[in-house]
C-alpha cells in the first residue's frame, strides 16, 4: 500500500508536479489529486496504482512500508511512530 503522505512526500522527493506524475505513470491529472487528497492509504485501481508505484520506482524512488527496512542507500522518508 502507498499512503497519500508518500506519495507527496515521493513528489517532493523528485521535484515534480502533480501533472508531471501523471503523464509519467499514464494515468490523469485528477486520478493523481484524489489519490494526493485522500485520508491515508491511496485507494483506487490496481492497475492504476501499479502504475504509479511502477512510475515512482523508474524514477528511483523506493517506497518504504511500515517496519520494513530500506532496501538501498541514500536519502528516503519515513515518518516516526507517534510518541
Amino acid at each position: 500500500m502507498i499512503t497519500a503522505a508518500q506519495l507527496r512526500a515521493a513528489r517532493a522527493l523528485l521535484g515534480i508536479d502533480q501533472r508531471t506524475l501523471a503523464e509519467m505513470a499514464g494515468v490523469s491529472l485528477p486520478t493523481i489529486q484524489r489519490m494526493e487528497a485522500s485520508k491515508g492509504n491511496v485507494r483506487g485501481v490496481v492497475d492504476t496504482l501499479t502504475k504509479i508505484i511502477e512510475a515512482l520506482d523508474a524514477a528511483g524512488i523506493e517506497l518504504i512500508g511500515n517496519e520494513q527496512p530500506s532496501q538501498g542507500r541514500g536519502r528516503g522518508v519515513r515518518l516516526k511512530e507517534p510518541a
